[in-house]
């Protein structure tokens, strides 16, 4: 049962903070979990510190992820501050409480053989569907762009067939992004199904990826949504699977093969190096894992 007390906290962040319905509902979650964390010692209004530190403790053992535990954390100093506001406690038994050491998380990327099966499995559908589904993923996977830089691409970026685009990345900046032959046929095979597929007397849209939608153009959820279909139909868990997971792989691929990380750098669009480097990290991981799997001095004994 939700003591009074939270349910006045959740009513003042609906009402003063103007907290989404989202919030809210983590916020209630986040403190459900720790007043029944700290049952034993009769809950979130009666719990001293050492009651709120087991329980924050507990969370790591129960193998929450930092973030979460960082989220839960936060949920319940803001509660504590407003039970002294209100009068109803003297202390802040949260107060010790030490945020989570936060690692930058490693990004989600798919094998070289994960790409071809998902590649595969696109290229069996039939119809303009099919050929729009293998130029965006062809696109992303050959040039690394941002979901956002890729549905904004203008069809007349691509009419004359070019080896590279030029993209405006984050932050207004313009850089160089590759096409390779497989991307080239893919974008020019969907530019025959777009053009066979608009009216004669209707005026053509400026996307390459145009939509019926308010936008004009192909929406990130839809590409999504998309790509979890192509993902089952290859038989991938599409939890693993989004369009930014192309761009990861992109990265790690090259680097995999031997590509200079400056080089990488500056296809990504990455102003700071540092954001690029998270990707060796993958890179070796993945190596390190198919020396050890495969090689034949590396077998567990």
């Amino acid at each position: 049962m939700i003591p009074s007390q939270v349910e006045a906290f959740l009513e003042m962040m609906a009402v003063e903070r103007d907290a989404s319905p989202h919030t809210l509902s983590a916020y209630a979650r986040d403190l459900a979990d720790a007043e029944a964390g700290t049952a034993a010692a009769g809950g979130l209004m009666a719990a001293d510190e050492a009651a709120i530190e087991d329980w924050y403790a507990s969370l790591s053992r129960r193998g929450l992820s930092a973030a979460t535990s960082a989220r839960r954390r936060s949920a319940v100093r803001q509660f504590y501050r407003f039970v002294l506001a209100e009068g109803w406690r003297a202390d802040d038994p949260s107060r010790r409480l030490d945020a989570p050491r936060q690692g930058r998380a490693l990004p989600r990327v798919l094998s070289r053989e994960d790409v071809e099966r998902l590649m595969a499995a696109a290229a069996l559908r039939d119809g303009a569907g099919g050929l729009r589904l293998m130029a965006l993923m062809e696109l992303a996977y050959a040039s690394g762009l941002r979901v956002s830089e890729l549905l904004a691409l203008r069809v007349d970026a691509v009419r004359r067939d070019p080896a590279w685009l030029i993209v405006k990345g984050k932050g207004g900046k313009e850089r160089m992004a590759p096409l390779n032959l497989t991307a080239r046929t893919a974008v020019q095979a969907w530019l025959k199904a777009r053009d066979a597929a608009r009216k004669s007397d209707a005026p053509d849209s400026p996307w390459l990826f145009p939509s019926t939608g308010a936008s004009g153009r192909l929406t990130p959820r839809r590409f999504a949504q998309l790509l979890d279909q192509a993902a089952i139909d290859a038989g991938i868990d599409p939890a693993r699977v989004s369009p930014h997971v192309l761009r990861h792989a992109f990265a790690t691929h090259l680097l995999e093969g031997g590509a200079d990380l400056r080089v990488v750098q500056t296809l990504l669009g990455h102003a700071d190096i540092a954001t690029t480097q998270i990707y060796t990290h993958v890179a070796t991981d993945r190596l390190t894992e198919v020396v050890r799997s495969k090689h034949p001095l590396a077998r567990d004994e």
